[in-house]
């Protein structure tokens, strides 16, 4: 039979949240129980606070019912980080989704997590501000989401990721306490920075109800470049140039041979047939824009390179970030299946990915498709098979297995910006030492005695 929520705990939820604020019915709780990872549970139910307070109560409710808590924005993760089990009681944010305040004389926004990353967006523009991340999904993931994965984006090359892109965060812990990390200034020298360790935790240490974040003035003009290169290979080498001198772009974009084919077929973007692509971008204002483009230039420029061009006007610069935005779907016509990981390496070492990358494909003989952030060192690897085919699926897992070995010697990491969740918490623990993973343990203990909150995710259970 299935389970339930236990009647006393349904009743003192209902009084908390009111008739609307409490979901049981099985086909509306459905909806909370998946995410991008195309994983599913039921939850036993789900809350819909709209107040701090409201959570505080809720964590201690379930607290002592010993019920697992699974936190949610608008599930646009592809980890299985907000997929709950069937014990667990999904506590969705979206009702929470205030700008609380504008300070543009601070450059600071406070809102709340469920509040839409492209809302915030919005809501700063008429200031002449904006919040850097800006993820594929920006247009429905919330602020929530974003700190909990630590999301980035094309413009994190420049203005870095959710991780330092916030001033200070109120959360609810485990034992229901409401604990402050930080202040709305832009320095600060007092104690532990308690708010980088929560964003990128994924629910599993606190429940994040109030954000303080840091704001960006909108740079007046910027241009985009198109570098075309025979093979990926020179493509690779022109990243770690790009990024050793000193003009940073705003955006650094990769794509190898397949995607500037699929950018041109399925997304519409007037491009030629190239071995890879570079999407460049600089902003700023005019006495500085033509100098960093021409020195951006000179920099893709090299062996290999076919031709660097800049985009004639916003309308061709806006098609062709169209069609990298459109690539990840577009990956489904190439095959029934893929794998994609985000992964990460230093910058200098991204010809060395590239050519892992390339050996794993010609191995397993299967298509594998990369594209991503290549100023930061961060490459969505797409491997490309038929489900169907239990020869393929096995070839396609030891192609993952070669490219995650290949990140881990090349000193990276197995996320960049995707998270960890179920799917690669395996993954977190053979690229850490054991007293590293040990003290992280320690630290979920401190923040949530009981492990109710997110449990089984990040981290394995030991």
């Amino acid at each position: 039979m299935p389970r339930e929520l236990a009647p006393d705990t349904a009743d003192a939820l209902r009084q908390l949240l009111g008739p609307d604020g409490l979901l049981l019915d099985a086909a509306e709780r459905l909806a909370y129980g998946y995410d991008n990872s195309r994983r599913q549970g039921l939850p036993l139910a789900v809350a819909l606070p709209t107040s701090a307070q409201q959570v505080q109560a809720i964590v201690r409710l379930c607290r002592e019912a010993r019920m697992p808590i699974v936190a949610r924005g608008r599930g646009t993760n592809t980890t299985g980080a907000s997929v709950p089990g069937e014990d667990a009681l999904v506590v969705s944010f979206e009702r929470m989704n205030r700008v609380l305040d504008i300070r543009p004389g601070d450059r600071v926004a406070v809102v709340e997590p469920g509040l839409l990353n492209g809302d915030l967006q919005a809501a700063l523009a008429p200031h002449g501000l904006f919040w850097p991340p800006d993820p594929t999904s920006a247009g429905f993931c919330s602020i929530g989401g974003n700190l909990a994965c630590n999301a980035g984006g094309p413009r994190a090359v420049k203005y870095g990721a959710t991780r330092d892109n916030v001033l200070a965060l109120v959360a609810v812990t485990g034992t229901g306490e409401l604990v402050r990390f930080g202040a709305g200034t832009t320095k600060g020298a007092s104690g532990y920075d308690l708010s980088r360790l929560l964003i990128g935790s994924e629910g599993t240490l606190a429940l994040v109800v109030e954000a303080t974040l840091r704001l960006t003035p909108v740079a007046p003009r910027r241009r985009a470049l198109r570098a075309l290169y025979a093979d990926v290979e020179s493509a690779a080498a022109a990243v770690a140039r790009l990024m050793a001198q000193p003009v940073t772009p705003s955006m650094l974009e990769f794509m190898d041979g397949d995607c500037v084919r699929l950018a041109r077929e399925v997304g519409g973007a007037e491009l030629p047939p190239a071995g890879a692509l570079l999407m460049i971008e600089a902003d700023g204002d005019d006495a500085v824009l033509d100098a960093a483009v021409a020195a951006l230039s000179a920099a893709a420029a090299g062996p290999g390179c076919l031709g660097v061009a800049s985009a004639p006007d916003e309308a061709a610069r806006e098609k062709l970030w169209a069609a990298r935005k459109a690539l990840s779907p577009a990956l489904r016509t190439l095959a029934p299946g893929k794998i994609n990981e985000d992964v990460v390496v230093p910058v200098s070492r991204i010809p060395d990915l590239v050519a892992a990358v390339r050996r794993a494909a010609a191995e397993q003989q299967l298509a594998i498709v990369s594209f991503g952030h290549a100023g930061n060192g961060n490459l969505h690897v797409n491997i490309l098979y038929d489900p169907a085919d239990d020869a393929q699926t096995a070839r396609a897992g030891a192609a993952l297995e070669a490219v995650f070995d290949a990140v881990i010697a090349l000193g990276g990491q197995v996320s960049g910006e995707h998270g960890i969740g179920l799917v690669k918490r395996d993954l977190l623990v053979r690229s850490l030492t054991p007293p590293t993973v040990a003290m992280m343990r320690a630290i979920k203990s401190q923040f949530d005695p009981d492990g109710i909150l997110n449990p089984g995710k990040v981290l394995p259970p030991a």
